[in-house]
């Protein structure tokens, strides 16, 4: 082994944690509370431990509640301005639906840094947990069997200290520098389709307070809006690549019109005061892990979906739930063909959950950011369904929110919008064409002599569902030999 390093420690821990994130921070406290004869040791190294200031991971669906609540980390929501989250509003064309989340279920929206400190304060006051300041740099392996072994980091910009570990888990986030090292050939690349530009209104009035907002803008990408503190409202425009040179200029020309009259003030103001950040909205579907020995990736580092439905932080939230259920049996954490076993274990059982919530999150922003005819006429089909109420609200809030994970009830309401929509077309050509606005004489049928056409219509845009949909789904079933598929462009 190199004789270089400035520090060598013989298993310093047993499981070691880069990034203090969500995902990273529950884990360490997650597993800081199993019942073992000879408590874990755990090591928490993160690049910095400021507080971020980041415009996601700002919205916690009700799954993510429930899975924190089972971390007994529920107490991280309290002292930190957070707001309860009651369900959704969509707007369309100065038209609104209500879609609130089922029976008393809520969640919460917060400044994401706030969040972050609050898991960071309880992961270094558990026992055995050490939280430690240091950028990693490498990873460390054996150099006959190729396993990873712990980590090289420096602290404060100094020297490079090696921390070894039995289990080492990355969690470094969307812009993992580790990725690529764990997964080999087996992993791939994001897919970024858009960005999130993002700012923060104050004392806006949304539509429904303590609701999210998404409005659907003609032509362009959603715009999602939810209240994160007393005062706070953050506001997300989805803007589709290459970015326009001047942002602002194209929210104020193409997209304020289109939202609620009672937000332009606020929508203006906050533009002339606030600088527009963005984050790219990348997909990354999650490939079977095992292949690298003594060390597996966790959140955004292994998979990402799209943050329209804010269900990022109920996923990474469920996995460490589960994983921590499934590495307890096992007492020695270097015991690989154990942990590897626990791994593949893990890949399957998170499927119900996570793949609900990925494969939504890409197919609702196919939809509501239609960029040609057909899914122009699925987006309005949505929408209608929506308008529908019952379990055309139910069901659809129920799987975004974390509260139904089911795949197969996805897919049921994913088609039945698709084959709704035509019927809209059908029986309302105008509100079809996306044409329609609030106040305009009541729809007629479409002519006969229109019908003809119409089947061929109808055809193209139930093969455009497929198309979206399809990708989605082999993407979370493919076996673990084949190429992840990207999703519809």
């Amino acid at each position: 082994m190199p004789t270089t390093w400035t520090k060598m420690r013989t298993s310093d821990y047993d499981v070691l944690i880069v990034g203090a994130g969500i995902a990273g921070s529950s884990l360490a406290y997650a597993l800081s509370t199993l019942p073992r004869k000879t408590p874990l040791k755990i090591a928490l190294l993160e690049r910095s431990l400021a507080e971020p200031d980041r415009i996601v991971g700002e919205l916690l669906q009700p799954g993510g509640v429930m899975a924190l609540r089972q971390l007994g980390l529920d107490s991280c929501l309290e002292g930190i301005d957070a707001v309860p989250c009651l369900g959704y509003c969509v707007v369309k064309d100065g038209q609104a639906v209500h879609i609130p989340y089922p029976e008393t279920h809520e969640g919460r929206s917060f400044h994401h840094g706030r969040f972050i400190m609050a898991l960071r304060a309880v992961a270094q006051g558990a026992k055995n947990v050490e939280v430690i300041e240091a950028t990693v740099t490498d990873l460390v392996k054996d150099e006959s069997t190729g396993s990873v072994m712990g980590v090289r980091a420096a602290r404060n910009a100094g020297e490079k200290e090696t921390w070894l570990a039995k289990l080492v888990v990355i969690a470094d986030g969307c812009f993992s520098n580790f990725r690529t090292a764990v997964m080999g050939d087996e992993g791939t690349k994001p897919t970024t389709k858009s960005h999130f530009v993002g700012a923060i209104l104050e004392d806006a009035v949304l539509p429904i307070p303590k609701h999210g907002t998404v409005a659907l803008c003609k032509g362009f990408g959603p715009v999602l809006m939810y209240q994160i503190s007393e005062h706070d409202t953050r506001m997300l425009v989805d803007v589709k690549t290459p970015l326009p040179s001047d942002l602002k200029a194209h929210i104020l020309t193409n997209i304020v019109p289109q939202l609620p009259p009672s937000l332009h003030l606020s929508v203006k103001t906050a533009l002339d005061k606030d600088r527009l950040r963005r984050m790219p909205n990348s997909f990354l579907p999650p490939v079977q892990q095992g292949a690298k020995r003594g060390v597996i990736l966790l959140g955004d580092a292994w998979n990402m979906r799209h943050p329209l439905t804010g269900g990022g932080m109920t996923v990474a939230l469920n996995d460490v739930v589960m994983l921590r259920t499934l590495l307890a049996p096992i007492e020695d954490l270097q015991d690989w063909k154990q942990v590897k076993k626990v791994v593949q274990m893990w890949h399957w059982s998170r499927k119900p959950l996570s793949s609900t919530i990925n494969i939504l999150s890409v197919a609702l922003y196919d939809l509501f950011g239609a960029d040609d005819e057909d899914l122009a006429v699925l987006r309005t089909g949505c929408f209608k369904y929506f308008e529908r109420g019952g379990e055309c609200i139910n069901g659809p809030v129920s799987l975004l929110s974390g509260i139904l994970p089911s795949p197969m009830v996805l897919a049921s309401h994913f088609f039945a919008v698709a084959f709704y929509s035509i019927w809209v077309m059908f029986t309302h050509p105008q509100s079809a064409s996306s044409s329609s606005k609030k106040g305009d004489q009541p729809q007629q049928a479409a002519p006969f002599h229109q019908y003809p056409s119409l089947f061929l219509k109808a055809l193209r845009v139930f093969w455009t569902a497929v198309v979206v949909f399809s990708p989605l789904l082999w993407s979370e079933i493919r076996p673990a030999s084949d190429t992840p598929t990207a999703p519809r462009s």
